[in-house]
């Protein structure tokens, strides 16, 4: 194999796919490896690690087509620090020589051989669709910090694309906090498949300036992510997700159209009083007031409160996990939010003013 290629081309989907290579825990060395391969006027880059697995197509000139494998890690920080000019790849049986004008390397190699076969998506069996990327990010940034790091519970580790009344929607809960977003409008077949968070976490990271949508591809146990020359595949998780829909209450007693910059800041400042009680804000609504306030107390450092006017038609009060509501309020996206109380013991409802494709509920504290 011969190859020349850009440095920053080079680099940058270097540093992509030894991420993945980097997370590997399967115990295999060579998984630790990325697999390069020349054909058809491209480099091909690819890692894995059992779980996920990542494709990227660099422009390059081929002067002989062949493949190997190298140490990721060592080949992307020795890559990323050469000057931006011509790199120069050669392969002699399991050794590589990346050399520029005036830099030389060699790595010893693993002939490809070895290497696992990555999965693919059975495009025959499997539903596809494609996504402005911008709406894309959007939404899983809107639902994803909703998502549980509880690995004794894998359902809940992943983001839920599901299909209601012929939308397609994601959801992600950690039995605290629940987030719903409908994700594209007009979808045909059914869909029910729990995304690892983490694999779109990695195809968040991948979106870069340029690209304009994402195609789709979902499986019985896999979904893929085609962006440009990327491409990432995932297994899907093997469990069932709650019926969540059920969770999301029907009727709300008090629903506050609220200045959402106004209610970041009231929030931020009431959670610095708030450390030593975990996190602990009070949310109160007085209707002869007219007010909507948060406040906090710690016993060792004192108390805080803040309000903003607002019509109110009824009193409530309600305790909340101050990072909960702000996570919310910073995924939301339009300048006025809703926030829908029932009781102290009753989910808060938030919800965009502007639109209604969102929601998130955030389960009270016991005050």
């Amino acid at each position: 194999m011969e190859v020349e290629v850009l440095q920053d081309r080079l680099a940058k989907a270097l540093n992509a796919v030894s991420r993945v290579a980097a997370s590997t825990k399967a115990g295999l060395p060579i998984l630790s490896n990325v697999l390069l391969r020349a054909e058809k006027g491209h480099l091909v880059l690819m890692a894995t690690n059992m779980e996920l697995a990542t494709v990227q197509y660099v422009t390059a000139e081929i002067k002989n087509e062949g493949t190997i494998t190298v140490p990721a890690k060592l080949l992307a920080e020795f890559v990323s620090a050469l000057p931006r000019e011509t790199v120069t790849l050669k392969v002699n049986n399991d050794k590589m020589t990346i050399s520029t004008s005036k830099y030389k390397s060699t790595m010893n190699g693993i002939l490809a051989d070895d290497y696992p076969e990555l999965p693919k998506v059975d495009v025959d069996n499997s539903v596809g669709f494609k996504i402005n990327v911008d709406i894309f990010k959007e939404a899983l940034n809107e639902v994803i910090i909703a998502a549980s790091n509880d690995t004794t519970r894998p359902a809940l580790t992943g983001v839920y694309f599901n299909t209601f009344e012929g939308a397609l929607y994601i959801a992600a809960t950690d039995g605290y906090r629940l987030a719903d977003k409908r994700f594209v409008e007009d979808v045909k077949s059914e869909i029910k498949a729990i995304v690892p968070a983490t694999t779109l976490q990695e195809v968040l990271r991948l979106v870069s300036e340029g690209m304009d949508e994402v195609e789709v591809q979902i499986s019985d146990a896999l979904i893929c992510f085609r962006m440009g020359e990327i491409e990432v595949t995932s297994k899907l998780i093997d469990a069932s997700f709650p019926e969540y829909r059920a969770l999301i209450p029907k009727n709300i007693s008090l629903n506050l159209e609220l200045d959402k910059a106004e209610l970041q800041r009231m929030t931020k400042v009431a959670a610095l009083f708030a450390r030593s009680s975990g996190g602990s804000i009070t949310c109160e609504a007085l209707a002869d007031a007219g007010t909507f306030s948060v406040s906090a107390v710690a016993s060792e450092l004192g108390e805080n409160s803040s309000s903003m006017e607002v019509e109110v038609a009824s009193d409530a009060k309600v305790t909340l996990n101050s990072r909960y509501l702000l996570d919310a309020l910073n995924a939301a996206k339009d300048t006025h939010i809703l926030f829908g109380i029932s009781g102290k013991l009753d989910p808060v409802v938030l919800k965009n003013a502007q639109t209604d494709d969102y929601t998130h509920i955030i389960m009270p504290l016991k005050s």
